[in-house]
Parts: structure tokens; sequence; C-alpha cells
């Protein structure tokens, strides 16, 4: 017995220099991010142009909130560049919004093409764009908001659901999928019910008023059981459509938080049909970390009651907030990815003209803003989803990471069988530099290419050079104060 307490702690003095942060200096953090260790399949970082969020009369004012109809065809295609180029964000999955404008009575001729020309356009050209890598593309179309005769109310962002229109509402969504699919060539995959619609506190007690026009965008209010009963008998339309490929989502609930406790997780999975139905758990992911009407915290509690009946489904957050496009935007994203354990990233409007929100956007951060002299301006957001976007590529795994610091962040993405080289980020959110030692494991490279972004843009993507793994696997990095670096194998 004695031998063997002095053989444990051999051990424990031999190994401490490596397990006590780094060789037993305490001002560095111990990190780690481990290649072998896939915690889930990745399908990608995504982009989301917004065309008509809320204009009350598409032909009196036809909204175009993402600006590229200002621009000449010369910077729409810089802008094209930028996003879907070999050197841009390269995004793996889109989102198109679907808005109410395309029917005026159920039963009446479509119009797929007036109010939609400019995101159209832009999924188009990022196909384009994109080459080999959109065959591995993905688009979730989401409804922003039903036709007024489909509510109860009968005018625009009407709050309840006329009952008896249901399965109109639901063939004017199969429509728009069939459009997309068939005369676009479009790869939609997904089908999202509703945009933020569990939110019933956005229209007066009565419902006798829409409320739009006081900053929200196109909603109607979606109940739990409205949403249960839509996945059980949309599937069968959607087959004897031919759609066996596009799945249906529950919708985008505002945050992971009311996903689940306001009762739609529990909703879907009590319901065999719907639970069989169910092609992927979607939400929005933005994040509020106070008690209140806005809280909101990562949290998977739904996504975990729907994948223990269910392992296999995917979950992917559909918009986020790009908060102050800064380090804190990341650990948003480190959030969603760790904590919520998401398959995907869609952020809110990527491109942004600011004056045509009503009231001014509650959510101003982009990539790229527009304004109304016709110019384009690519923001510091740009440059830190770059940091994320172009390092978890589909197909990807999420690799497990730790940090032993609370304002240290770190993403992994495993190669896990593409042809994309692993990856890390670096996210320091403190208000100080910070010195980190990330141990590899996993990996087959020992030289790692690096590119840093920072909050006061003295690094926009910018390469920092090579590092190499020491003798023990690790790396030493010396983080500056708010700020990302990803680290790419080579």
């Amino acid at each position: 017995m004695q031998r063997f307490v002095v053989v444990c702690a051999l051990f424990l003095i031999f190994s401490l220099p490596v397990m006590a942060q780094y060789n037993g200096d305490f001002s560095v953090t111990r990190a780690e991010v481990d290649f072998s260790r896939i915690l889930r399949p990745w399908d990608g970082f995504g982009f989301n142009y917004v065309q008509v969020p809320q204009t009350l009369d598409y032909d009196v004012d036809p909204q175009e909130y993402g600006g590229l109809s200002l621009l000449t065809e010369g910077e729409r295609q810089e802008i094209i560049e930028l996003i879907f180029g070999k050197d841009g964000l390269k995004p793996g999955i889109l989102k198109m919004f679907y808005d109410p404008w395309h029917q005026k009575e159920p039963g009446g001729p479509f119009d797929h093409e007036s109010s939609t020309q400019w995101m159209r356009y832009f999924v188009r050209e990022g196909l384009k764009k994109s080459g080999d890598r959109a065959q591995n593309m993905q688009i979730i179309t989401t409804l922003y908001g039903p036709p007024p005769w489909a509510t109860k109310q009968k005018f625009l962002r009407g709050r309840d659901l006329n009952p008896e229109q249901k399965y109109n509402l639901a063939n004017y969504i199969i429509d728009w999928v069939e459009f997309l699919k068939t005369k676009e060539q479009f790869p939609v995959k997904w089908i999202s019910l509703h945009n933020e619609g569990e939110d019933w506190m956005r229209w007066p007690a009565d419902g006798q008023d829409g409320n739009i026009g006081h900053g929200h965008d196109y909603n109607m209010f979606w109940p739990p059981e409205q949403v249960v009963d839509f996945i059980k008998f949309m599937r069968p339309m959607l087959d004897a459509r031919g759609l066996h490929d596009v799945g249906l989502t529950p919708g985008e609930c505002t945050n992971w938080y009311r996903f689940s406790a306001w009762g739609y997780a529990d909703a879907i999975a009590d319901d065999a049909g719907a639970l069989n139905n169910l092609g992927m758990i979607v939400s929005h992911g933005f994040y509020g970390g106070n008690y209140g009407r806005w809280f909101g915290e990562h949290r998977s509690v739904g996504i975990d009651i729907i994948r223990a009946k269910r392992p296999d489904i995917h979950a992917w957050v559909t918009s986020t907030s790009w908060s102050k496009m800064d380090a804190n935007n990341l650990k948003e994203h480190h959030g969603n990815i760790y904590t919520a354990k998401v398959n995907g990233i869609i952020p809110w409007a990527g491109i942004q003209r600011p004056a045509k929100w009503v009231g001014g956007d509650p959510n101003p951060g982009c990539a790229i803003n527009v304004d109304e002299e016709g110019n384009y301006t690519v923001r510091r957001g740009y440059y830190y989803y770059k940091q994320v976007c172009r390092a978890g590529q589909p197909g990807m795994g999420v690799a497990r990471t730790m940090a032993m610091d609370s304002e240290i962040a770190v993403i992994g993405f495993s190669r896990n069988g593409t042809d994309h080289p692993d990856a890390f980020v670096i996210i320091n959110i403190a208000a100080n530099d910070k010195k980190v030692a990330v141990k590899v494991h996993g990996g087959a490279n020992k030289t790692y290419a690096a590119f840093r972004t920072s909050d006061d843009e003295k690094d926009l993507y910018t390469p920092i050079g090579n590092f190499e793994l020491d003798d023990n696997d690790v790396i030493i990095y010396k983080a500056p104060a708010r700020s990302a670096a990803t680290f790419y194998a080579q």
C-alpha cells in the first residue's frame, strides 16, 4: 500500500507541470481542443438576406431592407464575392424569408417574384459564386407572416390563425417551396413555420390591432398545439407534391429558453405523430442574461427533450444578433454551439439598410451596411463572423474543447473526413491580454496558420503567422484584449 502511495505521488509530481496550467505557470490559461472527440456533426454557418420585413402595402412601399437595389451591379458582385467567394465568408446554409404578399386570396394566383427579386438575386448569385460548395448548400425558408386572409382578424399581422384556412396557409408555403425548387433550382431543404410566433404579447389583448410599425416585423401567434398540428398534417401534403426531401421544423421561437420553457419542445416530444414528422429543430438564438421579459439563456433543454426520443435530429439557430459586432458576439456563438448544442447557426440579416427599418432596428449590428446614397460599408461584424464561418464548414464536426477561464472561449471544428482543415478559434472577451496554452489532441498537423480580428480593429481577419505545436502538443498564444483568432491546420 505504501509503495502504491509513493508511485501515485511521483505521478502527480511529474504530471503537475502540464496539468497545473502550463509548466507550472499560473499566469497562463489552460485550454484544450480535441479533434478526435466529435460532439455532433456540423452543418455550417449561414447567411440571411432580408428583403421585406415590415411594409404595410408592398405596392405603395416596396420595402427592400437588404439594400442591393441601391447598388451598381459591380458593387453587388463585390458583396457576393465578400460573402461567397473563395476568400469570403463561405457560408454553408442560407435562410430565405417568405413574406405575406404572394397571394391575395386563398385559391387565387401566386406571385412569387415581385417582392423577392433581390433576395432571390442574392441566393442565385451566391450559389453560382460558391461553385462546388453549392452542392452541399442547404436553404431553410421561413414563413415571415401569413397573408391577411389566413387570420381571424383579416388584416396584415393578424394575431390568430383562422382554423378554416390552415390547409390553405400550408399550401401557401408549399407553393413557394415548389417555385424555389423548380423555377430557381434552389436547394431548399427545410420549412420553418413561423418567425417568433410564440410571443403572444406583441399584440394588444383583444388582438384588434396588428401593432406593426412599432419596431416589429411580420409575425402571427403560433401556440404549441398549432405547431404540432401543422407538423402532423403538412408532412403528407408535402409528400403528395413530391417534396419528400423537404423537412418540417417547428418554427422559430425568440430564443432557446422559450422553446423549452414555453412548452414547444414538450408538445412535440409528447405527440408521436409530430415527433415522427419533425425534420429538424430550429429557434432563434438571441441571448439575454438578465431575468425579465427578454431573458433568453443558451440552453439545450428543449433540444435534449426531443433528442432523447430522436437522437438523430439536428438543431439550427436560424437568427441571432450580431450584438455590438465584437468579441462578445463570438462568445454568443460559443454558447449556442456548446451550451445549446446546435448543428448550425444563421445570424439575423447580414446586409442591412438601416433607413428601411421602421422605428430603428433593435439589432443594428451586421456584416455590411448600405446607406440611402447607394454606398456600402463592410463592418467589423463581417470580420468577426469570418473567424468562425470559414472555420466551421458543412460536414465538419464540433470538437470537444475547454478553457479554464470564463473570459476565454474555444470553438473547435474537426475535419471529420472532409477536405476542410481542423480549426479552432480562441476568443478573449477580457479587457486585458491573456496568455493561453492550448493543448491539441487528435490532430494530424503540427503547424497552424492563424488569423485575428480585434475590437480596436487593428486586426480585421489579419494573418498573424504560423504557430507550431511544442513537444507537449501545445500552442502558446497571447490573446489580445477583446479579440478572436482562428487557427487552421496546415
